[in-house]
């Protein structure tokens, strides 16, 4: 289905978008009819390679949250990541723990918009596509970007997060 732009945004999304939007970042947020919860979900609602879905994973390192952007072609290897990253054990955020973190839910975590800035890694195999979708604070608003402006606008770093 087509992504439907709406003016009447969740008030979430809305707070993504004026962050894009200061950032400089041209893309913007749509609300789709269907969920994105999944990186299946967004890519079949998008019309897109699941592998071009940057899914914001938060996990604790040494007890502090931390955020993944991952393509949605592969699931991170959080031993071989946490060694990349020279960070103690990754482990996967609880649903509260998510919220809490980023005032997000699970499904719909943007990659900003949060409470305060978390740790990033940009996955590496994000690079490979020229255009990428990211969620914009909630399970069915979605905006275009680039593993470059995902870099900028979390001022994380570049890693392989798969084995």
């Amino acid at each position: 289905m087509t992504p439907q732009e709406g003016t009447s945004l969740p008030a979430r999304s809305v707070e993504v978008a004026h962050i894009l939007a200061e950032a400089g970042i041209g893309g913007r947020v749509r609300e789709l009819a269907e969920s994105t919860r999944t990186a299946a979900e967004a890519a079949k609602a998008l019309g897109c390679d699941v592998g071009a879905i940057a899914n914001s994973l938060v996990f604790l390192s040494d007890d502090e949250p931390v955020l993944v952007l991952t393509s949605g072609r592969h699931k991170v290897d959080t031993t071989a990541l946490a060694a990349r990253w020279g960070r103690g054990e990754l482990r996967r955020a609880t649903p509260e723990q998510v919220r809490q973190s980023t005032g997000q839910a699970i499904g719909g975590v943007a990659p900003v918009g949060h409470p305060r800035a978390l740790p990033t890694v940009v996955d590496a195999a994000l690079s490979e596509y020229p255009q990428l979708w990211a969620a914009a604070g909630t399970p069915r608003t979605v905006f275009p970007t680039t593993a470059d402006e995902l870099l900028r606008i979390t001022g994380g770093i570049l890693l392989p997060v798969g084995p």
